[in-house]
């Protein structure tokens, strides 16, 4: 009895032992290798622990191989590999490589092939690694060459970096299909990817059957209200278009579901949740043909109901209704086009805030500009409307009757222009009609024009004795500053300013240049401030104070110092900023003691930090900002070390289709001014990103580009790393205080973007928004080339076009002493 007993304890241990040999036996491995696999249990991580690759089951009874992000309490798989091929739930499956190379999926007990990514026509050795952008990607043996990726084997969910679209070399198609149910993620029937028969638009198909559509493609298109930037590749080899967030460290993601609709999704990590951004189609009005040609479609927001009316009033008729014997569904033209030969006297009508019409049968030109669109289009008899592809330019021109147009509110920002063509006697009665109207205005003009002179000079009288009373009182409303400038910022008055700084009491400063001084002071709400107190003796102080106001004013963003108030008062100009903690990032990364208080993981967010704020000035700020003076003391770092970029004073906006400029008088600072600009005056966004790259190594490195010295070297900090980067004496290179708690991986990433962004040439050197991508880890960073560098005894090439001075420390190109002064 005893045995028997003994025999059922074994049996039952054995039971549990392999129910949990997947526990047991479980592994988080970096790469699968043709040595090493992964089975039941085992996952793939990413190297920064973002993503993970696995075994996961969606119901009960089966499991899949597929991603998920890592460490969130719900788990959101974003990729499967055997889709169609569910395996039960208590099957022994391996991954591993193949003697092909090949990744591939297989049944242990009988070596069956149940996936493959099927990459290559020969053996090879090859290597399996999961990045942080969540792509799975097969390797060569040189560990260079991307043999396989699953970001070009989609499933139902896209991510930033991911592309829609095709390669027509590669005879990829990029697109999303929804799970077949919400438990089953065999594909389903609905699709969301490319339409390229003319020019190229996403849509929404179901089994087969477009049933939305977004509209053309374009870098400035919405999505909801996200904040995304989108690149676009149109060429005989591919056409793609990606999407990626303004802020990389936020996770966001795009998902097709089972029901067909389009969802868009980023992380809230305060309340540890994903949160809905937008859902498409929104309604009735984005389910594509539910209105005809020349339709809009428009939805009652009380009633929920919706309509089909003809898109322009009265120069658009219901088909019906122009021909009773021949009944046609939609709208046509009350008036029909006079066209022959490409000879034409017929005009456009401007239709604005509309989702831009189908562009299955299109033509398009990215080159050419608005005006020279409209000529194209007037030539040809079959073009019946024109649009620009981007603000910039760019022409997009219909050939066929225009589908699928819907009316967008005013100052929503989802609305294009379109150019609609019609007959001539169409436009020209509006003509008629409005030169009627200015005859009428003409008569009532001079009965207009002596009471508003009369008012004038009365309200003239009353500002010129307000303006002496507010100059007296100590406001800003001084001649030395336009009057139309429209500042947004509230005007302190000097005696509250000298309140909270104690009368700028020494106590209170913080710093000092050529500028004027910095105070520390708090306002009687209890809030902290820093005042810059301009220099009286300064020939910049007024210019740097318009600049700084009229710039800062009106930019807003995280990465960037705000501007709080400003107050003139007779000589006296002040700037009031929000007050920084943590003062100036110089102060702690050339500081022996104190830059042991920036772990790497914080280094890098200051580096992320910067990059984000000027991504917002170069593209997406109201004013395209050059900073012109980036440096490790203009960059301010808040109570959490966040960084923000601060001293607009010798910035330059740039407007329209401008790229670049050329100056006489430069400023900015040795050792971060670029080459380009310090001989030959010439400034752009680039100039920023030489200085970005500087600020880099600065902060990777812990040394100043400036006054690097080294005994029997003539090199500086630059010439240094360089040296270091290709002996592969990575280690010797970085901060020693940042041994122990760096990733190497993103410090040779964050130091080979450094040497990218300190290319001698502008044009090789990448734009911000490459920047961010490339130090999130999406995609391959280039090998850069050798950078420009000089040795310190050589510095005059700075300054031998423009002075005949030395360049030290805080000092311009200039002959003006530049603001090395912020050490908030």
């Amino acid at each position: 009895m005893k045995g028997v007993v003994m025999r059922f304890l074994f049996l039952f241990s054995l039971v549990i032992l392999l129910h949990n040999v997947d526990k047991i036996y479980a592994a988080e491995l970096n790469t699968i290798t043709y040595s090493s696999h992964l089975t039941n249990g085992d996952t793939l991580v990413s190297p920064r622990g973002i993503f993970e690759l696995g075994f996961f089951r969606p119901n009960s009874e089966t499991k899949f191989l597929g991603i998920w992000y890592k460490n969130m309490s719900v788990q959101i798989v974003v990729w499967v590999a055997n889709r169609e091929y569910k395996r039960p739930k208590s099957s022994v499956d391996v991954l591993r490589i193949s003697d092909k190379g090949d990744l591939v999926l297989i049944r242990d007990t009988s070596n069956e092939i149940i996936w493959s990514s099927s990459n290559t026509t020969e053996p090879r050795n090859a290597t399996a690694k999961l990045l942080d952008t969540g792509n799975l990607v097969v390797m060569d043996d040189t560990d260079t060459k991307v043999l396989w990726q699953s970001f070009d084997n989609p499933t139902d969910t896209l991510l930033p970096g991911m592309k829609l679209g095709e390669d027509y070399e590669k005879k990829i198609e990029w697109s999303l299909s929804s799970w077949k149910t919400s438990q089953d993620p065999a594909r389903g029937d609905f699709t969301w990817g490319a339409d390229t028969r003319g020019y190229p638009q996403n849509v929404l198909k179901e089994r087969g059957s477009k049933i939305f559509r977004d509209g053309p493609w374009s870098k400035e298109q919405v999505f909801g209200n996200l904040n995304f930037t989108f690149n676009v590749v149109i060429s005989e080899k591919e056409v793609s278009s990606t999407f990626n967030p303004e802020n990389n460290t936020i996770p966001s993601r795009v998902i097709l579901n089972s029901t067909g609709q389009l969802e868009s999704f980023t992380w809230a990590e305060d309340a540890r949740k994903w949160l809905p951004t937008v859902s498409l189609p929104r309604d009735i009005c984005d389910t594509y043909d539910t209105c005809k040609a020349y339709e809009r479609c428009s939805v009652n927001t009380t009633t929920n109901k919706h309509s089909c009316v003809c898109m322009i009033e009265k120069r658009f008729v219901p088909g019906n209704e122009q021909a009773l014997e021949n009944p046609t569904d939609g709208c046509v033209r009350r008036t029909p086009l006079n066209c022959n030969n490409g000879q034409s006297d017929d005009r456009f009508m401007n239709y604005s805030n509309v989702k831009l019409p189908d562009t299955q049968s299109s033509w398009f030109n990215m080159s050419m500009n608005l005006e020279e669109c409209r000529t194209h289009c007037l030539k040809n008899c079959s073009c019946t409307a024109y649009a620009n592809i981007e603000s910039s330019g760019g022409c997009l021109i219909w050939v066929t009757g225009l589908m699928d147009i819907r009316v967008y509110p005013e100052g929503s920002g989802a609305g294009r222009d379109l150019f609609v063509r019609m007959a001539s006697s169409e436009v020209i009665g509006t003509v008629k009609r409005g030169a009627n109207i200015k005859l009428m205005l003409l008569i009532i003009f001079p009965v207009v024009l002596v009471i508003a002179s009369i008012s004038a000079w009365c309200l003239y009288a009353w500002i010129k004795r307000k303006r002496a009373q507010f100059i007296e009182e100590g406001g800003l409303w001084n001649t030395s500053l336009r009057h139309d400038e429209a500042m947004e910022l509230p005007l302190l008055s000097f005696t509250t300013i000298a309140n909270a700084t104690a009368s700028f009491s020494l106590d209170n400063k913080l710093g000092e240049g050529g500028f004027g001084t910095v105070y520390k002071g708090r306002l009687e709400e209890g809030i902290e401030i820093a005042v810059k107190r301009l220099s009286q003796t300064s020939s910049q102080g007024v210019n740097e104070f318009k600049n700084e106001v009229i710039c800062v004013s009106k930019l807003q963003h995280r990465n960037l110092v705000k501007l709080l108030g400003c107050c003139i008062k007779g000589n006296e100009r002040l700037l009031v900023y929000e007050y920084m903690q943590n003062r100036s990032l110089d102060l702690f990364i050339f500081d022996e003691r104190k830059s042991m208080l920036l772990d790497w993981t914080k280094r890098f967010n200051i580096i992320m930090g910067i990059a984000r704020g000027l991504v917002y000035l170069h593209q997406d700020s109201r004013l395209r900002i050059i900073h012109r003076d980036l440096k490790a003391s203009n960059i301010l770092l808040d109570e959490d070390m966040n960084p923000k970029i601060s001293d607009f004073g010798v910035a330059r906006s740039f407007g329209g289709n401008e790229t670049q400029a050329n100056t006489e008088r430069v400023v900015g600072t040795c050792g971060y001014i670029s080459p380009e600009y310090a001989l030959d005056g010439i400034f752009s966004i680039k100039s920023d990103v030489f200085s970005f790259g500087v600020l880099v190594l600065e902060i990777v490195i812990g040394k100043r580009n400036r006054g690097f010295i080294l005994p029997g070297k003539d090199n500086n900090l630059i010439g240094h790393a360089w040296m270091l980067y290709n002996e592969g004496r990575l280690m010797e290179l970085i901060d020693p205080t940042l041994v122990e708690s760096c990733h190497p991986s993103e410090v040779l990433r964050s130091i080979e973007v450094g040497f990218l962004c300190v290319q001698r040439n502008p044009g090789e050197r990448p734009n911000m928004s490459s920047v961010i991508r490339m130090l999130g880890g999406e995609g391959e960073v280039p090998q850069p080339n050798e950078p420009e560098f000089f040795p310190e005894k050589d510095d005059q090439w700075l300054v031998a076009e423009f002075t005949s001075s030395t360049c030290p420390k805080s000092t311009v190109v200039d002959h003006v002493p530049i603001t090395e002064l912020i050490s908030r």
